[in-house]
């Protein structure tokens, strides 16, 4: 198991104000699948990769407008830190603490 499988609580810093959800990571090798789910619905996980304690990922949304996230962070013990990338809005911080 990698360092970075589990259930995170997450926190993506947004103009929309803080989007909390959760995301499930479960690594096989050199990539991941999972799931975020939070107030803005559920969202499959698309082209995870792991990097060592480092994951990236692809995610399409619908709301608040059709797009699609590119998405990366680093687990260090129970902290995952990263960002999520909205093409031409910017680069969005997210952090992230794992369940017990």
């Amino acid at each position: 198991m990698a360092a970075v499988d589990g259930s995170w609580d997450t926190i993506v810093k947004s103009p929309l104000g803080d989007q909390k959800a959760v995301l499930t990571v479960k690594t096989d090798g050199n990539s991941w699948t999972g799931s975020q789910v939070g107030a803005m619905g559920a969202v499959d996980i698309k082209d995870g990769t792991v990097e060592g304690d480092t994951i990236k990922w692809t995610m399409s949304i619908t709301v608040p407008m059709p797009m699609s996230l590119d998405c990366s962070a680093t687990a260090e013990g129970d902290t995952l830190t990263g960002s999520v990338g909205a093409g031409a809005f910017g680069s969005f911080p997210m952090t992230g603490t794992r369940q017990a």
